[in-house]
C-alpha cells in the first residue's frame, strides 16, 4: 500500500496535466502516451551520461513542452482535427523517442536519481502540492483566465480579441510539459525507461480526473486539482487491492477501462435515482391531497 501512494503521488502530475486539457481546454489531446516516455526516454539518457539527475527531469520537462507544442500547432496551424492532432504525434514519439533512447529499454540500476535517498512517500506529497498550487496560480493569470475562457467558449474569448490559437498551444505544451515530468519522475523510481512506458497512460490519467472529481468535487479550480491529485492516489491504491485479490497485472488495462466506465456513468445514475425520488415524492403529496376532499364528504 505504501507503495501505492509512491507511484499516486508520481503520477498525480501526469493527472494534472490531462486535466490541463481534457477539462480546462476540452482539447482530446492523445499525445500523452507518447510524451509520457519522451520524458522518461530524456531522463534515462542524461542521467547515463553523467548529467545531474535534476537537470535531467528539467529537460524531461521541456521535451514535454516541445511535444505539446507540436500537437497545438498541428491543430491550430494546420487545421488538424484535434484528436487526430494528438494520435500523429503520438505515432511520430514512439520512433522519435527510440531515437533519444538509442534502444528499446535504458536501466538506472545504481544510478543517482532525484529520488536516491529520500522517502518518496514523504517528500513527493509537498512536490505535488507545490506543482498544484504553482499550477493553480497559472490558470488565475491573464494568460490563465484567458486559457480557461478558450476551453469554455472560444467564439466569446476571440470576441475581446484573444488569439486561441496561442492558448491553445501553450495549455497542450504545458500539459505534455507535466507528463513529461511524471514520465521521468517514474522511471527514476522504476530504474528503467521502457518504450512501451506510455502506453495507456491516457486512460490511467483520465480514470484519475474522473474518480477525482466523482469523489471530491470540482465546483472550483482549487478544489479541482486537488480532487485529481486525490485521483490520482485512490486510482493506484484500488489497482493494488485488486491484486491483492488475485487479479492478474494482465488484467489491469482492463480494470483500468472499467474504473472509467463506472466513474463516467456514476453521475448519471445518481441523477436518475435523485429524479425517481423527486418524482415518487410528488406523487405522494398528489396522492395525499387527492384522498382529503373525499375524507370530507365521507364526513
Amino acid at each position: 500500500m505504501l507503495g501505492s501512494w509512491e507511484l499516486g503521488t508520481l503520477y498525480a502530475i501526469m493527472a494534472l496535466g490531462v486535466y490541463l486539457t481534457f477539462r480546462i481546454l476540452d482539447f482530446p489531446d492523445l499525445t500523452v502516451d507518447g510524451s509520457f516516455t519522451t520524458g522518461g526516454a530524456i531522463a534515462a539518457v542524461m542521467i547515463t551520461a553523467g548529467y545531474s539527475p535534476l537537470l535531467a527531469s528539467i529537460a524531461a520537462f521541456a521535451g514535454g513542452l516541445v511535444a505539446g507544442a507540436c500537437t497545438g500547432l498541428l491543430h491550430t496551424k494546420g487545421k488538424i482535427n484535434a484528436l487526430l492532432s494528438g494520435i500523429l504525434m503520438m505515432i511520430a514519439l514512439y520512433s522519435i523517442n527510440l531515437r533519444i533512447m538509442g534502444k528499446s529499454n535504458i536501466p538506472l540500476l545504481g544510478m543517482d536519481t532525484v529520488l536516491t535517498d529520500v522517502k518518496v512517500w514523504l517528500v513527493m506529497p509537498f512536490i505535488i502540492l507545490l506543482v498544484k498550487f504553482a499550477l493553480d496560480w497559472f490558470l488565475h493569470t491573464d494568460t490563465g483566465l484567458a486559457l480557461r475562457a478558450t476551453g469554455d467558449n472560444p467564439r466569446m474569448i476571440r470576441s475581446f480579441g484573444v488569439n486561441t490559437d496561442n492558448t491553445i498551444i501553450v495549455g497542450v505544451s504545458l500539459s505534455n510539459g507535466l507528463v513529461a515530468l511524471s514520465g521521468a519522475l517514474i522511471a527514476q523510481y522504476s530504474a528503467f525507461t521502457e518504450i512501451t512506458m506510455g502506453v495507456g497512460m491516457i486512460v490511467i490519467g483520465l480514470a484519475s480526473v474522473i474518480i477525482g472529481e466523482a469523489l471530491f468535487g470540482s465546483r472550483t479550480v482549487l478544489r479541482a486539482t486537488l480532487a485529481v491529485v486525490l485521483g490520482a492516489v485512490v486510482y493506484r491504491v484500488i489497482v493494488a487491492l485488486a491484486l491483492r485479490v488475485g487479479l492478474e497485472p494482465t488484467d489491469m488495462k482492463l480494470m483500468t477501462a472499467l474504473i472509467v466506465i463506472i466513474a463516467l456513468t456514476m453521475p448519471m445514475v445518481r441523477k436518475s435515482l435523485r429524479q425517481k425520488s423527486v418524482m415518487r415524492r410528488r406523487a405522494e403529496e398528489l396522492q395525499a391531497r387527492g384522498s382529503q376532499p373525499h375524507q370530507e364528504v365521507k364526513r
